[in-house]
């Protein structure tokens, strides 16, 4: 395998902090708002997670003999932590989610052995179909980006599609027409060529970086010593479980692309690492983090699975907690720009996750169940999660997530169905020989 060069390698980290950037401080954005703090607050609580953000990828990445799981992970906040953050932060304050936060993650640390061992119930059949529902469901996210951002008073405005439309097919045109650093750096290079054309039509900002500090010093309970309520506690450690019963499908599919067979042993030091940077994150005003899977895409699209870049990355997310001047570079980004991006990343989720599938015997009428079922419920909940709407807050959280359902229905069905096996668990999550070599001539 070909050493990355510093340059390479830190253009492909921030490749990768392109592509999460807008989802990692759309958490603080818009629970800041939710909880009326000030725009001050707000730069501290971005800056924290971003910070954080960094150091718990570096831990997942690095980590230790017993802490990470090292492959290609990238760790941001998860949207999931929206709704219970607003809903505990209007009641008990935002010290209220920082200390439900930092109790979730060390019980998903501790846990992390129990939860490992749920490895044997994810056959291919299973972790594709998850893959699958999570690819799926992202695809509005890029096209609410491509139309100019959900909420934004320009939605739908053509100029938007059109821009997304331009980044895509400059994508398409770096992908296919070149080969080599190019090739890999497609992605990113799309997004800048997008954001210079979109700077004509005044769809890029850039007063957000003029008005930037250039440097901000982070400071532990900025916003107070954390608090501890018990229902607050409850809530966010079972949002918490939920983001790792997602990491895990997200650990196969990064296991299926780095050739690496996903063991119980793997998916515990993944979730230690990602329990740790929780826990971390409570102490240093930022929410739980889950393994991207944007960046699972991204991964895909270019076929690099150095570490040295996810560390970069990591490296890079840190500098940009501490330098807000170079973070709202990220900020210049317009929305149907990452939009235009995100569909090929997308997308190479979905095809990822029928390659997975396609490895089972789909001849079985069991296994047509299961696929059929599963992510049909899946899809069905994640389109209308307001069905759930006048269950107890708990049950709401639970029912309402398309993933965590399906991927519940999944594991049930493949069960009665078929059964489980430590051979049928661990077998089909490696990549063709002709991928992986493909893979190694990338990077």
């Amino acid at each position: 395998m070909e050493r990355l060069g510093t340059g390479k390698t830190l253009a492909l980290g921030f490749q990768h902090i392109a592509v999460m950037y807008g989802g990692a401080v759309a958490v603080p954005i818009i629970v800041a708002g939710a909880l009326g703090l000030t725009q001050a607050q707000l730069v501290y609580l971005i800056s924290f997670d971003l910070l954080a953000c960094g150091l718990a990828t570096l831990l997942q990445v690095m980590g230790g003999k017993h802490i990470g799981i090292k492959l290609p992970a990238l760790m941001a906040v998860s949207f999931i932590n929206v709704e219970p953050a607003i809903a505990i932060g209007k009641i008990h304050g935002i010290t209220g989610v920082f200390g439900a936060v930092i109790v979730a993650g060390l019980l998903v640390a501790l846990c992390a052995p129990f939860i490992g061992r749920l490895v044997r119930f994810f056959p291919p059949i299973v972790s594709g179909s998850v893959i699958l529902i999570i690819g799926i469901s992202l695809m509005p996210v890029a096209m609410n980006n491509a139309a100019g951002g959900a909420g934004s008073k320009t939605f739908g405005d053509p100029k938007h599609l059109l821009i997304a439309l331009f980044t895509l097919l400059c994508f398409l045109l770096f992908n296919t027409m070149f080969k080599g650093f190019i090739k890999v750096i497609s992605i990113l290079l799309a997004m800048v060529i997008g954001t210079i054309v979109a700077s004509f039509f005044g769809m890029v900002n850039f007063n957000v970086f003029l008005e930037a500090k250039w440097f901000n010093v982070p400071q532990p309970f900025y916003f107070g010593v954390p608090t501890f309520d018990t229902s607050s506690i409850i809530t966010m450690t079972i949002i918490t479980f939920i983001i790792a019963i997602e990491s895990i499908g997200v650990f196969f599919a990064l296991g299926d692309i780095t050739g690496r067979d996903i063991k119980s042993d793997d998916i515990k030091r993944g979730l230690r690492a990602e329990g740790l940077g929780g826990f971390i994150s409570g102490f240093l005003n930022s929410f739980n983090h889950s393994t991207f899977s944007q960046n699972v895409g991204l991964v895909l699209l270019t076929k690099v699975t150095n570490l040295r870049v996810l560390t970069a990355a990591g490296g890079i997310l840190i500098v940009l907690g501490l330098v807000p001047k170079v973070g709202a570079l990220t900020t210049m980004i317009p929305p149907a720009v990452l939009g235009g991006a995100m569909v090929p990343m997308f997308g190479m989720l979905i095809s990822a996750a029928l390659k997975i599938i396609a490895k089972e015997d789909l001849a079985s009428p069991a296994n047509q169940l299961i696929v059929a079922v599963g992510v049909g419920i899946g899809l069905a909940i994640k389109g209308v999660p307001g069905a759930f709407v006048d269950l107890p807050s708990t049950a709401r959280l639970l029912l309402g997530n398309g993933v965590v359902m399906g991927s519940l229905v999944l594991v049930v069905l493949n069960m009665i169905l078929n059964g489980t096996s430590s051979k049928a668990s661990h077998a089909g999550h490696g990549i063709e020989n002709a991928e992986l070599a493909a893979a190694e001539e990338s990077h």
